[in-house]
C-alpha cells in the first residue's frame, strides 16, 4: 500500500498544483483565443481538432527560420496553451517562429499521459512536415514546455512509440533543442536515484502504458538534442534530484545539458518569480545554439 501511494503521488501532485479551471473563450483561457497569432489543426481526433497558435516575427525574412513548440503544463489532466504566450511573444520579437500547442488531457477528453505524448509527437511531425510553407527552418525546430508539458517536451526527443496508424514516421520528430521548465523526466524507479519518499511514477492505468515506457530518464541515448533544464531547488513536486540524475545521465551519453537551479523555488516558478531570469537564460542558450542573434 505504501509504495502504491508514492506510485501515485506525483500524477496527483501534478495534477492538483497545475490545474486550471475551465473557461469561456478569451485571452488567457481554454480555448484560447490569442491575438496577434494563426491558427491551424495539426491532428484531429474524433471530433477533437487539437490546433496550434504560431507566432510569427514582425519582420518578414526571405530565410527559413528557427521554430520552438511549447507544451503547457497542468498534470496531463488540464492547463492551456496560453502558458506560454509571454515566452513565444518574446522569442517571435527576437526572430523565431513561436508555437503554443493544444493536446487532449483528462480533464476535456479523458485522455491518458501516453495520449499525451502521441499528440505532441505527432505535433512536432507536422511542424517538421509544414516547415516550408510555414517559413521553418526543418532542422532548427526546438521544443519546449513546463511540468507535465515538459515531460511531452523531453518524450518526444527520447521516447519510441506512442505514434498512431496514421502517423507519418518517415518525418522525424525529433526536436534539434530542448527548452524544459521543471519537467516531469522521470516516471519510475531508477538506479541511483534517492528521491526519499517522493512519488517515483504512475501506474499502467494511470499513464495508459508501463511507466518505464513514458519516462525519458530510462530512454536516454547518444545523439539527442541540447538541453537546457530550468527547476527549483526546492520543488516538492517535481523534485530536484530527478532533473540532477537526468542531467548526469545525460552528460554521461555525450549530451549537451544544462542544469540552472533555483534555491528556494518551488513548482511552476518559471512564469512567477524568476520569469525574467528564466527567459533571459533561455534567450542565451538559444543565442549559443545561432537560433537567434547576441543582444547588442
Amino acid at each position: 500500500m505504501r509504495l502504491t501511494l508514492a506510485l501515485l503521488s506525483l500524477f496527483v501532485a501534478l495534477t492538483a498544483g497545475a490545474q486550471e479551471k475551465p473557461a469561456k473563450k478569451k485571452a488567457g483561457g481554454y480555448p484560447p483565443d490569442i491575438e496577434g497569432t494563426k491558427s491551424e489543426t495539426y491532428r484531429k481526433v474524433g471530433d477533437t481538432e487539437l490546433k496550434v497558435w504560431i507566432f510569427n516575427p514582425s519582420t518578414k525574412s526571405d530565410k527559413p527560420l528557427p521554430a520552438i513548440v511549447f507544451f503547457f503544463g497542468g498534470g496531463w489532466s488540464a492547463g492551456t496553451p496560453t502558458q506560454f504566450e509571454p515566452q513565444s511573444r518574446h522569442l517571435a520579437a527576437r526572430g523565431m517562429i513561436a508555437i503554443v500547442a493544444d493536446y487532449r488531457v483528462k480533464s476535456r477528453q479523458d485522455a491518458k499521459p501516453t495520449d499525451c505524448v502521441s499528440d505532441a509527437k505527432a505535433c512536432v511531425r507536422w511542424v517538421r512536415a509544414n516547415a516550408a510553407r510555414l517559413g521553418i527552418d526543418p532542422e532548427r525546430i526546438a521544443a519546449g514546455g513546463g511540468s507535465a508539458g515538459g515531460h511531452l517536451a523531453a518524450a518526444v526527443a527520447t521516447l519510441p512509440g506512442n505514434d498512431t496508424a496514421n502517423d507519418d514516421k518517415k518525418i522525424s520528430c525529433l526536436p534539434n533543442a530542448l527548452l524544459l521548465f521543471n519537467p516531469a523526466v522521470v516516471l519510475a524507479p531508477f538506479p541511483g536515484l534517492d528521491l526519499k519518499g517522493f512519488g517515483i511514477g504512475l501506474d499502467k492505468e494511470k499513464l495508459g502504458c508501463e511507466p518505464t515506457e513514458l519516462s525519458p530518464l530510462h530512454h536516454v541515448r547518444k545523439g539527442l538534442p541540447p538541453t537546457i533544464i530550468f527547476h527549483g531547488k526546492a520543488d516538492t513536486t517535481v523534485p530536484y534530484t530527478t532533473v540532477e540524475k537526468f542531467t548526469e545521465v545525460m552528460k554521461a551519453s555525450g549530451n549537451r545539458c544544462e542544469l540552472v537551479g533555483y534555491d528556494g523555488e518551488k513548482h511552476s516558478f518559471f512564469n512567477k518569480s524568476k520569469y525574467a531570469e528564466t527567459l533571459a537564460t533561455a534567450d542565451d542558450f538559444l543565442v549559443s545554439l545561432g537560433y537567434i542573434p547576441a543582444k547588442k
